[in-house]
């Protein structure tokens, strides 16, 4: 039996987030999601889609003519299939990104593959959700990434990242303003007053092309 994913959407365009950000990247963006998050930019990945398989996600990538690849969803890792295609785009040579809620189970995610956690703050509605046992599994590769709505995440986030000893576990430590309800200024001031061991992360791609653009 062919191995198949449903996919929303395959695209070229820049990266808007992570370490990576401002680099072409071809995405790969799954469809489903098991999660409800609030602040949710995403909601047309929970139904539809169409099926590809493995080949043909491959070939499509290599007419974009890059050496990045971000899968994506939705949650990439509620697809089964998604674990050989990331092997397959790994074996190509290709630098590969993976952005997942990190409520999956992440341990048969292939070791070459850069794990982008997006762990869930009380305002995303979904902090019970965390699968804390990822935290473990994460190293010099990967990065965690907090996305914030208000002050209350923010001392979450700060809370998580003290108490689980991150800084310097991983990559890079993310938080990121909720577009639109958070101000960026707002939560720099207030890294920059503790001294939190992480990074500001705008999403470049809403700056670009707009809050509610798909397909950029």
């Amino acid at each position: 039996m062919t191995t198949r994913l449903r996919l929303t959407e395959i695209f070229f365009s820049i990266q808007g987030e992570s370490t990576f950000a401002g680099r072409p990247s071809a995405f790969v963006r799954l469809t489903g999601c098991d999660l409800r998050c609030s602040w949710c930019d995403s909601t047309y990945t929970f139904t539809g889609g169409t099926w590809w398989t493995i080949p043909e996600i491959i070939n499509q990538i290599e007419q974009f003519g890059t050496d990045l690849v971000c899968v994506t969803g939705g949650e990439p890792l509620l697809q089964k299939a998604v674990l050989p295609l990331l092997t397959a785009l790994a074996d190509r040579g290709l630098t590969v990104t993976l952005e997942t809620g990190g409520h999956r189970d992440l341990a048969e995610v292939d070791p070459r593959v850069h794990r982008i956690v997006d762990l869930k703050p009380p305002g995303s509605g979904e902090v019970a959700h965390n699968r804390w046992e990822n935290l473990a599994l994460l190293g010099p590769r990967d990065e965690v990434k907090f996305v914030l709505a208000d002050r209350t995440d923010y001392e979450w986030a700060r809370t998580v990242v003290t108490e689980r000893g991150l800084a310097g576990r991983v990559a890079a430590l993310l938080f990121s303003p909720v577009h639109g309800a958070l101000d960026g200024a707002a939560l720099a001031a207030w890294m920059l007053a503790d001294g939190v061991p992480a990074r500001l992360q705008l999403q470049l791609h809403k700056y670009l092309w707009g809050a509610d653009a798909r397909g950029v």
